[in-house]
């Protein structure tokens, strides 16, 4: 993937954000907080891509903190050891220590996935690799990332472009309201 292929960018009105979205676009998705303070963004922060799984691979900051789905060091076997029933035998190394706190289905506190992840394959956990894990962790991803306080804009009927219309119709008006236009 290209650093191209991804645009960071800070947008602190609907005015900003047209204005990058026709120099710069368009582009299929379209990712900001919803939340403040940001999480893994700065205030006003858009993540834009045409690449889903770059665009939060980017949000994660995956390749910068050098994360890696890995088996996790326990034995599901194991009975001895409690530990619950939901987890699955793998897990992202160097996970976001920001996301430890967020209540997600999809992984517990140090990035151990969870067995939904694992649901989307219809095979036996014994006989998935690493690049399976990794496809369906950020396909569930895309799923429930705004119940972690992001906003993701993207395509809608058969559009190829993220929906922004009506986002940035009710943006301009509480700009209007707060007197910025």
């Amino acid at each position: 993937m290209s650093v191209e292929s991804i645009q960071r960018k800070s947008l602190a009105t609907a005015k900003d954000f047209k204005g990058f979205w026709k120099e710069k676009g368009p582009f299929k998705y379209a990712l900001t907080s919803q939340d403040f303070p940001p999480v893994l963004l700065e205030p006003e922060e858009w993540i834009f891509s045409n690449d889903i799984k770059g665009l939060l691979k980017t949000l994660m900051q995956f390749e910068k903190q050098k994360m890696k789905i890995v088996k996790a060091p326990f034995n599901p076997a194991n009975k001895h050891i409690l530990r619950p029933d939901q987890l699955s035998q793998w897990k992202i190394n160097n996970f976001p220590e920001e996301w430890n706190s967020c209540r997600c289905d999809l992984f517990v506190p140090q990035g151990h996935l969870t067995r939904m992840v694992l649901e989307r394959m219809e095979m036996p956990e014994e006989s998935i690799d690493v690049k399976q894990v990794e496809e369906a962790f950020f396909q569930c991803l895309e799923t429930k990332i705004e119940l972690l306080g992001y906003l993701l804009l993207k395509p809608r009927g058969s559009s190829k472009y993220a929906a922004t219309k009506k986002y940035l119709s009710e943006w301009e008006e509480d700009d209007r309201e707060a007197g910025l236009l």
